[in-house]
């Protein structure tokens, strides 16, 4: 089994999560947040950036794509 980064329950419908952020952390969403709010001149609640980040963190995440291609049968039928 591939090794993944982070672990999630897929689900089409929108999930109310809480979670505990170490200080660090929280930090630096804030200040991404600050960041993309300077460059794009729109205000922006640090917290509606953790659901995009986390889906472009599995989307680049090798392991999990590796397990989520459908398996390619190698067994070969002689007839």
């Amino acid at each position: 089994m591939a090794k993944l980064r982070i672990s999630g329950i897929p689900s089409d419908k929108p999930v109310r999560v809480t979670a505990e952020l170490p200080a660090t952390v929280h930090r630096d969403l804030l200040a991404y947040a600050e960041a993309l709010a300077h460059e794009t001149g729109q205000p922006v609640d640090p917290p509606k950036l953790i659901a995009p980040m986390l889906a472009r963190f599995m989307a680049t995440d090798r392991g999990f794509a590796k397990l989520r291609r459908p398996s390619q049968s190698r067994d070969v039928s002689v007839g």
